[in-house]
C-alpha cells in the first residue's frame, strides 16, 4: 500500500521534512518512490511547498496520506481529506482514580389523585431541612452568653 508521509531531514532542533510517496512497509527514513514537496515548520511563517497535481494523482490511484499529512493537505487547500484523518479520543490519566459511574436519575413521581398538589409536596420537605440549621445557630449563641453572667465568688 502506498502512503504519502513526511520524511524528517535537517539538523538537530531544526526540523525540515520531505513530503514523499513511499510503500507503507518501507522505513520512515528509507527509500521512497517520489518526492512531492517539502515542509519547513521552523521558519516564520512555516513553509509548505507541494505539487498538488501529483498528490491528487496518487490519492486517486489509492495512496493514503498519513494523519499529519492529511491535516496539512486540508489546511493548504486539498479537499476530501477528512476521511484520512483519525479522530483523537480523550484518554484518562493513569494516576487519576477510576471514576465511579453515576446512578441513573430516579423516575418522576406520578400524581395519584387530582386533589393532591405534587408541586407543594417537595417544597415543604426542602424548607424544614434548611430551617433547623438556621434555628440552631441562634439557640447556641444565647446559651454561651448566659454562662459569663453567673455571679462571681467573693474575693477572700
Amino acid at each position: 500500500m502506498l502512503v504519502i508521509r513526511l520524511q524528517r531531514t535537517g539538523r538537530k532542533n531544526d526540523p525540515s521534512y520531505r513530503i514523499v510517496l513511499a510503500d507503507k512497509r518501507y522505513a520512515a527514513k528509507g527509500k521512497f518512490l517520489e518526492v512531492l514537496g517539502y515542509y519547513l515548520p521552523a521558519r516564520n511563517p512555516a513553509v509548505f511547498e507541494l505539487k498538488p497535481d501529483r498528490a491528487e494523482h496518487w490519492i486517486s490511484k489509492g495512496a493514503c496520506p498519513s494523519d499529519t499529512m492529511a491535516r496539512l493537505l486540508k489546511k493548504h487547500g486539498l479537499k476530501d481529506m477528512e476521511k484520512f484523518m483519525q479522530s483523537y479520543a480523550k484518554q484518562r490519566s493513569k494516576k487519576a482514580p477510576p471514576e465511579e459511574p453515576t446512578p441513573p436519575p430516579a423516575p418522576a413521581p406520578v400524581a395519584p389523585a387530582a386533589e393532591e398538589k405534587p408541586a407543594e409536596a417537595p417544597a415543604p420537605e426542602e424548607k424544614p431541612a434548611e430551617a433547623p440549621a438556621a434555628e440552631e445557630a441562634p439557640a447556641e449563641a444565647p446559651a454561651a452568653e448566659e454562662k459569663p453572667a453567673e455571679p462571681e465568688a467573693p474575693a477572700a
